[in-house]
């Protein structure tokens, strides 16, 4: 018994979901070879089967998802006396996926919960494909946590930075959230970006000072402060040591060169 629900396709940039389903299959019911133009993850609740891709048969038990990936010619044949249970989900996406995803045959064990999860959607209606898109970003945290560490020290800085930098951070509070000794961070900070963590700091604060006076019409005073500069006085001398103007002066001259 196959039950599928109706997915609109929203084009979500990220994943944007296009199918999605669950079917008790037969004995031996079988499907292909054909290809998706998709990418389409089953997930299989419980009997087995088999999984051929790139003339390579592999078997499929409970707990294991095989992939789909788009374009590429697959085969699936449930198990004549165990035949499985499944729950699928398609989706389309720009973006790079999780290395596991490039394998025919995966397996996570908090995987099963989250295609449970999904098929909530079919009480949903309005909200249905973003509830799916929210779930597959959720299995691919999961699958994301099981590869080695992607970004480095400088990244994670980085991101900090430009997260934080309206709180009044310092480089001391950069390198204590990544555990790092300040004077090492400061090193290797330096020798990846051509200038000290404290002189990029500077640098990002002044600039979105100068976009949110220039281009959003903020006072000075307001700009300093969503900056990380309560002091307007303090704010105003960085400022100027930054430009060569003060904050006014750097807005009137923008301002007429408009």
């Amino acid at each position: 018994m196959v039950n599928s629900e109706v997915v609109i396709d929203c084009k979500y940039s990220g994943l944007n979901p296009v199918s999605f389903g669950w079917q008790n299959c037969k004995s031996g019911h079988s499907y292909g070879p054909k290809v998706r133009t998709y990418w389409l993850l089953h997930y299989v609740v419980r009997g087995t089967g088999i999984f051929v891709k790139d003339n390579v048969s592999h078997q499929v038990n409970p707990g294991d998802i095989f992939v789909i990936p788009p374009y590429e010619e697959t085969y699936y044949e449930a198990d004549k006396d165990h035949p499985w249970r499944y729950i699928w989900c398609g989706f389309t996406t720009e973006d790079e996926l999780p290395s596991a995803l490039y394998q025919p045959v995966i397996r996570y064990s908090g995987a099963g919960a989250v295609f449970e999860d999904m098929m909530r959607c079919a009480k949903m209606e309005n909200g249905r494909s973003a509830f799916l898109s929210s779930k597959l970003w959720e299995l691919m945290s999961m699958l994301l946590e099981k590869g080695p560490p992607k970004a480095d020290y400088i990244t994670k800085a980085l991101s900090f930075m430009h997260a934080e930098y309206a709180g009044g951070i310092s480089v001391k509070d950069v390198s204590e959230r990544l555990s790092l000794d300040r004077s090492y961070f400061s090193t290797i900070f330096s020798e990846r970006m051509g200038m000290s963590p404290q002189k990029y700091l500077m640098n990002l604060r002044m600039e979105k000072a100068a976009e949110l006076m220039t281009v959003y019409g903020e006072k000075p005073s307001t700009a300093g402060a969503s900056v990380g500069y309560p002091d307007i006085y303090h704010f105003s001398k960085m400022f100027k040591k930054h430009f060569g103007v003060s904050p006014r002066e750097y807005k009137a001259k923008v301002k007429s060169e408009e």
